[in-house]
């Protein structure tokens, strides 16, 4: 399982999320850096850019809610991620 495995290398949910915010971000970034530095290629190249780096939040997003998912089953949610490694090392 995918989550599970994310979960056991030390992701987690909040991760994901901040990820998703950033790419939005990355995503804007992107298309104003491509229209100013490329001004020859036009609009369309730098929405292609934007667009193309856009479309990683929605991936980060559903990783977020399957991971938080994962937690609350788990029963890690709450837990802070010092809990968790101080957890893993006694266990």
């Amino acid at each position: 399982m995918v989550i599970k495995r994310l979960h056991d290398m030390g992701i987690r949910s909040e991760h994901a999320y901040t990820a998703a915010i950033a790419s939005i971000g990355l995503s804007v970034a992107s298309w104003v850096t491509s229209l100013r530095l490329e001004p020859g290629t036009g609009l369309a190249r730098a929405d292609r850019w934007g667009i193309f780096v856009g479309e990683w939040a929605p991936t980060f997003f559903g990783l977020g809610v399957a991971l938080s998912h994962y937690e609350q089953h788990d029963g890690t949610l709450t837990a802070s991620v010092h809990d968790l490694r101080e957890q893993r090392k006694a266990g």
